[in-house]
């Protein structure tokens, strides 16, 4: 399930420190599969449940990429939006997404040098109201001016 969040682009000339942007999407098992084929990552922590369960995390979890995907989709759909440029992401993962779990990708600037187009977030993924990844984005946003 991923929510109806507002789509297009917000240009450099109207972005403002503080603002925010979020989706929701809820991890399934459908999703991990996808993911694994995808990237090739086939880790049977992520796959494989009698495996995972002997593990450190006591069963199956999504891949820490998969969830920074999120944060990926509202960089390019929502802030700055369709036209942004990817200069940059740090991410720490803090806790595991399980399957099922219900993840809030949020992206906030904090910072925006409009010279040259550059605009820093700072970027997390929330489970049930606990962190589970952050870090930092820059960003190369779209201009209504031609250069």
């Amino acid at each position: 399930m991923l929510d109806n969040a507002p789509r297009g682009t917000i240009c450099i000339e109207d972005i403002e420190i503080g603002m925010v942007r979020s989706l929701r999407k809820q991890v399934t098992d459908r999703d991990i599969e996808m993911f694994a084929e995808i990237s090739t990552d086939r880790n049977p922590v992520h796959l494989d449940d009698d495996y995972a369960h002997d593990t450190i995390f006591g069963g199956r979890i999504a891949h820490g990429m998969l969830t920074a995907g999120l944060i990926s989709a509202v960089i390019g759909e929502q802030l700055p939006g369709h036209g942004t440029v990817y200069l940059g992401q740090s991410l720490k993962f803090l806790a595991p997404v399980r399957p099922d779990d219900m993840v809030l990708a949020e992206v906030e600037v904090v910072e925006i040098d409009h010279s040259k187009r550059r605009v820093k977030m700072e970027t997390r993924c929330i489970v049930n109201g606990k962190k589970v990844l952050v870090g930092e984005a820059t960003v190369l946003a779209p201009s209504r001016k031609f250069d």
